[in-house]
């Protein structure tokens, strides 16, 4: 008996060795590095599968991090693959990965899925602008064409799961292996992939996402390119704030002026809009003693009175979509009447559910979705205070009379004033009267004394309306004001008599026109007509006519041409 256990034992190590000895999903993309732990069974994700699944190595070759074939794996060079993520991402809502290939210069895919030379590239290394790096197209046998792909064809996964059947998939021809937290998942791409994962399941913390990515091949999958990246899964709300104020220089530096309201923009990094149904709150505190301030909008505005260093804290409160809280199971009673059992919702208030006989068939019917969670967030800032300018405003303008023989520009005076920090610089934007295209631009360093008021002179070089915007600025500050300016004048001898010309020039050549299109108009041949009736009627208007201008107008019939023709000639 103990003989024959023994043989059994031996059959059956030498039944596994072989699945041992075989390569599996997690030694096949972690490329020889350190493999990731087990799969959990609370970071079991949705569709994928554990990376303990035998790799069809003979279909889909496997190469070691720098293995001398990664660089003759693709024609005219090497790819690259960039991995991207909206991370972080909270707990319960969706993450999205991007993998984006890079092909060698001069490279694109086209409509067909294949890899050609791009015609508008200059120094393409093809000899033919329109030759293909990769013809995939006939490489398809036109005996599949139409067919769904099944496990005894070459269209399928590494694991031999067959490619999913849906139009266009002839056309993807990469194979993207993604894998994170001991699964993998695998997806027919072209140049890029997306593949999005629900965070329900997932460990807090940071975590890693690897790809790897091979094209079609003759007979097997070419492994081109593989990436990673780190993404991270929070309990708390990601947030952002930008701050912005009025007259302030630059705001990203935390440095903002006294007696200027400051605005408070709130972002919630939620790229997956899992909080769009929750009602968020905001509480600030702005660190300046003014209190706690509660509010319900994202923009909040505050003003800061006092020079100095200050703390903000922001923290945003959501109720987010979470599973429930299990109810206490009570030990069971049968002598006594049934029972209520009650759970807690986002707002402790206690929420009653049927009455039911057994315990767990209530647990069945309540819904999870129907449950919040507080979640939260916080943000802190350090700001700086300090006098800045504050308001700028122009008091006089006086237009610099000149005589009638000079001939050099317009020049007005502006008299401006200013309050708050002292400026050290001035600039003048002279533009249209929409003030939208600038024609001349002057910057100037200024000394202003405590009571800020200088004079700017501009000069203008035509007559005309003009939008003239004034800004004075130091380190921290820059307070704008802007005007409307009539510059009136005669202008110079020159631009007048060229400005006389061109209008006696148009005036002619539109006088000349004009009279040859009336010319053309009424110097018509016109046949005379054969009808009686109507040249009775003319003859007898036109003899009328001569009557009435014989009348109002004698003249001497002896210079009438008629009478100088000879008698019987018509």
């Amino acid at each position: 008996m103990a003989g024959l256990c023994s043989l059994l034992g031996l059959l059956f190590l030498a039944g596994t060795s072989p699945l041992d000895a075989a390569n599996r999903f997690r030694d096949v993309v972690s490329h020889g590095r350190a493999a990731a732990p087990v799969m959990r069974l609370q970071d079991q994700l949705h569709g994928w599968y554990p990376d303990q699944n035998i790799w069809n190595e003979k279909l889909y070759p496997v190469w070691k991090e720098g293995d001398s074939q990664w660089k003759s794996c693709w024609q005219g060079g090497q790819v690259r693959a960039i991995l991207t993520s909206d991370s972080p991402a909270m707990v319960g809502s969706n993450i999205t990965f991007v993998v984006s290939l890079v092909f060698p210069r001069c490279q694109k895919e086209d409509e067909s899925g294949n890899i050609v030379y791009d015609p508008n590239c200059r120094n393409a290394t093809a000899s033919s602008p329109d030759s293909y790096v990769y013809n995939w197209t006939v490489w398809t046998e036109e005996r599949d064409l139409g067919k769904c792909p099944n496990r005894s064809t070459p269209h399928v996964f590494p694991d031999g799961k067959p490619f999913p059947c849906h139009p266009g998939w002839k056309r993807k021809n990469f194979v993207y292996i993604f894998h994170t937290l001991g699964q993998y998942f695998p997806k027919l791409g072209r140049s890029s992939a997306v593949v999005s994962i629900n965070t329900a399941n997932m460990t807090l913390g940071p975590q890693l996402m690897e790809v790897t990515v091979y094209r079609r091949g003759h007979r097997t999958y070419v492994p081109v390119a593989s990436t990673r990246d780190i993404y991270m899964v929070t309990d708390e709300i990601p947030v952002f704030v930008n701050m912005s104020q009025k007259n302030d220089r630059n705001s990203s530096d935390g440095v903002f002026l006294k007696d200027l309201p400051v605005v408070f923009d709130v972002h919630l990094h939620d790229p997956s809009h899992f909080l769009n149904t929750s009602t968020i709150h905001y509480k600030w505190e702005f660190g300046d003693n003014s209190g706690l301030f509660l509010s319900n909008s994202p923009v909040f505005n505050h003003t800061y009175t006092l020079n100095g260093s200050f703390i903000l804290n922001l923290t945003v409160q959501a109720a987010a979509p979470g599973p429930c809280p299990r109810p206490s199971p009570s030990p069971p009673t049968p002598t006594s009447p049934p029972f209520l059992v009650s759970t807690v919702n986002s707002s402790d208030a206690p929420i009653p559910s049927p009455t039911d006989a057994s315990l767990q068939d209530w647990r069945r019917e309540a819904p999870d979705e129907s449950c919040q969670v507080i979640r939260y967030g916080h943000f802190v800032a350090s700001l700086t205070i300090v006098e800045g300018i504050l308001e700028v405003n122009i008091i006089r303008m006086t237009q610099i009379q000149k005589s009638a023989s000079q001939t050099e520009d317009s020049t007005v005076d502006f008299v401006i004033t200013c309050q708050g920090n002292i400026p050290t610089d001035v600039c003048t934007v002279i533009s249209d009267p929409t003030c939208l295209w600038p024609q001349n631009t002057v910057c100037d360093p200024v000394e202003v004394n405590d009571q800020c008021l200088l004079t700017i002179r501009r000069a203008f070089s035509e007559a005309g309306m003009y939008c003239v915007n004034l800004t004075l600025g130091n380190e921290v500050s820059l307070a704008l004001t802007s005007t409307l300016v009539s510059i009136s004048g005669r202008g110079s001898p020159v631009r007048v008599g060229t400005g006389i010309l061109v209008s006696i020039s148009a005036l002619i050549v539109f006088t000349l026109l004009l009279t040859f299109f009336v010319y053309k108009r009424y110097k018509e041949y016109k046949p005379i007509e054969s009808c009686p009736g109507k040249v009775v009627n003319r003859n007898a208007l036109d003899v009328s006519f001569h009557k009435e201008k014989a009348a109002f107008f004698p003249a001497n019939n002896e210079k009438d041409p008629l009478l100088k023709k000879e008698a019987g000639i018509v």
